[in-house]
């Protein structure tokens, strides 16, 4: 086996066109851990973010972008019980996705679930274990009540309707046009809400209110997401694209009884990124195996044409999950 390989680095902060291909060493297996040939590569904010040097990655983990891929194991190291050399699987990843080789925990591994191609294989660990963390584990959703996710026709959007939907939630979202509303509501949402021309809490108070709120705006978002909760909802915070601060009277948490929560994925332990795991094999890979969740694809990339990716995905002009073919 080559002891090089082809990556994509983010030469400094900046644009999509800092994006470069390069050779790096090819990693090896580390107690614990595969190395998997990438097939494909999927796309993410964070990658975008690390590459404008708003996201550091964590210690240890790899520098170059790519937070999940589908691929062959072709290493094992030592204590790895679970996965064989040539198991096709899908992975969440530490860093390193955009490239022919990586390395990343066995316990992170999912099989490739039957019916999926690689390609969209790919694009599932990043978005399902943070929606399934997030919007079941750590908000409770229960079937009957009632779901509000923000950026409904995102990777993250298009997995939370379908995930939701499947567990027997009534689901409304926030989507930027008509289009895109539409496409949420074929996919199983009961509701799609322009953000542009509706004011989403009022929507949510004429429903009752949303019993949970998956949100990855922030900012001015907050206090809005307050209000469109009913009494006891939990709102669930992914990210701050609007930004991190808000003036909130936290008075209503007390009398509504509100949960305000929220979770970054990357910087978890590996322990608590294997139960995700566990729980996704257990609950939602026998969903996608009957065919009632599936990835939404926008569009495959070149491995080499990581800008043009990054650029279509800060576009917002996407509709679900955005992939590098990396080989295969």
């Amino acid at each position: 086996m080559t002891e090089m390989m082809k990556a994509v680095e983010i030469t400094k902060a900046g644009g999509p066109e800092v994006l470069q291909l390069t050779d790096r060493p090819r990693p090896v297996a580390e107690h614990d851990r595969v190395i998997l040939k990438v097939a494909y590569a999927g796309v993410n904010r964070p990658d975008a973010l690390q590459r404008a040097g708003a996201y550091d990655p964590p210690k240890g983990a790899s520098d170059l972008p790519g937070l999940e891929c589908s691929g062959e194991v072709v290493e094992i190291g030592a204590g790895v019980s679970n996965l064989k050399v040539g198991d096709k699987v899908c992975a969440l990843l530490p860093g390193g996705g955009y490239a022919e080789y990586v390395s990343t925990p066995a316990a992170h591994c999912l099989p490739v679930p039957s019916g999926l191609s690689m390609k969209e294989a790919a694009c599932l660990p990043e978005t399902f274990f943070t929606v399934y963390s997030n919007v079941f584990m750590r908000g409770g959703l229960k079937a009957g009540e009632r779901f509000l996710v923000h950026g409904g026709s995102s990777g993250i959007g298009t997995t939370a309707i379908q995930l939701a939907r499947a567990f027997g939630a009534r689901v409304f979202v926030t989507a930027g046009s008509d289009e895109k509303c539409a496409a949420c509501v074929e996919l199983g949402a009961e509701r799609g809400i322009n953000y542009r021309t509706e004011a989403f809490e009022d929507v949510m108070r004429a429903e009752g209110g949303a019993d949970v709120i998956l949100d990855m705006v922030g900012g001015p978002y907050i206090q809005r997401n307050l209000k469109a909760l009913a009494d006891d909802g939990r709102l669930v915070q992914i990210a701050f694209l609007g930004g991190p601060k808000a003036e909130v009277n936290f008075a209503q948490l007390m009398t509504r009884r509100l949960t305000f929560t929220g979770s970054t994925l990357r910087p978890q332990s590996d322990q608590a990124k294997a139960r995700i795991a566990e729980a996704l094999l257990a609950k939602v890979w026998p969903l996608i195996e009957a065919g009632k969740v599936a990835p939404v694809m926008d569009q495959e990339f070149d491995f080499a044409d990581a800008a043009s990716a990054h650029a279509r995905m800060e576009s917002s002009a996407h509709i679900g999950k955005i992939v590098l073919k990396v080989s295969g």
